[in-house]
């Protein structure tokens, strides 16, 4: 059940005039009531395997918690008798089954997501490497089901559970509420990626009708559906008519697919978590941003920061961190620092802990070597981007450019060319046609093939990219709006009332006139969706 379908609409209003006509109690199981019929809806056997991430997490969290409290507990009735070290020794036992607990729980749910996602692409591999030895036989496919939404659920989760063996959340006590946070439908679909203290805060709340706090929500899904099904949607045709026909579509157009999946992919993934906050904002639910403004950016590192953003920190908090400090990585940094000196021995706890975010980054977006590839180059640039920083601070100080409107300008656009080469990898699916083309469009471009003749043969006509131009320009002034002025709905709101009404309507009227349904319409599946 898609968020561009009209059953989802109509699941969606049924659920939040049932929301505010219940009793306020009952408000947040009915949410995880509403969030598990979702979830039957779109396949009665995924409620298994969200069922067993919740059931096994919970267990295991009240098992860490337990632990804790049994400490605290000892450490106050024996505070007079026990001394520095004794302390010190009894809670390093306790951190150790709490440990194997955590690990236990790790090793069991991310189990299950690899085995679901990653079977049949160790398979493939497998398959390769007897055919290339000239090996005789091949091991069959698994039919296995993978879940919606399986990998956001899980990371999820298992930030949780880590929260709670760090100390930095308790554990919840009441099952319901833990599968709610878990299964909170609007975020099924691809993400955010919550942290259980941000999200639980007005997750169980009773929520009072608020005209403003559900206007709010209004615009932000309206605005949504502007950019998938008006702008995603639409360009999505030329996408695909260029990327599945690398041979015709050579030079001067690989350059241009390229550009129009970095708009699809922003107004497709953007448009999708406006959805979703907006949906859990007209219940009075805050769900944590996800993007701000990415293609604003002005380098690669700052990009991150932008993009995807709970997913980024949720790979710094879980991944990066705790291998850059674990005990064997200082210790390889002190051996490095000995054998190779400071220059290398310092950069080596950084270097592998950024190589592990990087892959696991890739291989997490999907079960295929072109996404482990994309990763890893993002890892490579932003390695040497930090490398080449004192040759950036000698350009600087010999050229005042820094600060000037017009160097701001191109590295943004700079910024863009950069990221949007790497996601030729997602484009074509292919790592040697992903390297083979990014080196045909330089080699090939031909600014007379871009031909008025030549667009109009990617599956859109002139009315087409009438509707794109403008969307793009309400886009950027909108974006470029909030980066100097702050929330655009904020100014909406300050506006006079019939300016409002007449915000809100054009907003309806845009997705419902220029949405890109066609004939026979069949809402087309958020990208991220696959993830």
């Amino acid at each position: 059940m898609l968020f561009t379908s009209y059953r989802f609409i109509g699941f969606m209003a049924a659920v939040f005039l049932l929301y505010y006509l219940l009793p306020k109690k009952c408000q947040w199981p009915f949410l995880l009531a509403a969030s598990y019929t979702f979830y039957y809806i779109a396949n009665p056997y995924y409620l298994i395997f969200i069922g067993v991430t919740t059931v096994s997490t919970y267990a295991v969290s009240l098992r860490i918690d337990a632990w804790k409290e049994r400490q605290d507990a000892y450490l106050k009735s024996h505070k007079d008798t026990l001394n520095r070290e004794e302390k010190k020794a009894y809670k390093a036992s306790v951190k150790a089954k709490q440990w194997r607990w955590l690990l236990l729980c790790l090793v069991f749910n991310l189990g299950i997501l690899a085995v679901l996602k990653y079977t049949n692409f160790m398979i493939a591999n497998l398959n390769g490497l007897l055919e290339a030895f000239g090996r005789g036989g091949r091991i069959s496919f698994a039919d296995l089901i993978l879940p919606m939404g399986i990998s956001f659920y899980t990371f999820q989760t298992m930030g949780y559970i880590i929260d709670v063996y760090r100390g930095t959340c308790r554990a919840e006590k009441n099952l319901f509420r833990l599968a709610l946070f878990v299964s909170f439908f609007p975020q099924l679909v691809q993400g955010p990626i919550s942290r259980y203290n941000d999200l639980a805060k007005s997750l169980y709340e009773r929520h009072d009708f608020d005209t403003k706090t559900v206007s709010y929500g209004l615009y932000r899904i309206l605005w949504g559906y502007f950019k998938k099904v008006v702008v995603a949607d639409r360009i999505l045709a030329a996408v695909n008519t260029i990327i599945n026909d690398p041979e015709t579509y050579q030079g001067g157009f690989v350059f241009v697919g390229m550009l129009f999946y970095a708009l699809e992919l922003y107004a497709d993934f953007t448009g999708g978590i406006d959805i979703t906050i907006g949906i859990a904002e007209t219940m009075g639910i805050t769900v944590t941003e996800n993007f701000r403004r990415p293609y604003l950016s002005k380098n690669i590192k700052e990009y991150w920061k932008r993009w995807h953003i709970t997913m980024g920190t949720w790979f710094t908090d879980y991944i990066f961190y705790p291998i850059s400090v674990c005990k064997p990585m200082l210790k390889l940094s002190k051996f490095s620092r000995r054998k190779l000196g400071d220059f290398i021995g310092k950069r080596v706890p950084v270097y592998l802990a950024s190589f592990a975010v990087w892959f696991t980054t890739g291989i997490w977006h999907g079960a295929s070597w072109n996404f482990i590839v994309w990763g890893l180059m993002n890892f490579v640039v932003i390695m040497v981007s930090q490398e080449c920083e004192p040759l950036y601070g000698k350009f600087h100080a010999r050229f005042d450019v820094k600060g000037k409107k017009w160097y701001g300008a191109f590295e943004i656009i700079r910024t863009i060319f950069l990221m949007s080469s790497l996601r030729m990898f997602d484009c074509y699916r292919d790592v040697p046609l992903t390297f083979r083309m990014f080196g045909n469009m330089f080699s090939h471009f031909r600014l007379q093939d871009l031909t008025k003749e030549a667009f109009l043969g990617l599956g859109l006509t002139g009315a087409d990219y009438i509707v794109l131009f403008i969307c793009l320009a309400v886009m950027v002034t909108v974006s470029l709006t909030q980066e100097r002025k702050g929330s655009v709905r904020d100014l909406i709101y300050a506006s006079p009332e019939i300016f409002r009404y007449v915000v809100f309507l054009m907003m309806v009227l845009s997705v419902v006139i220029f949405g890109a349904y066609g004939i026979g319409y069949d809402q087309s599946q958020f990208i991220y969706n696959q993830f």
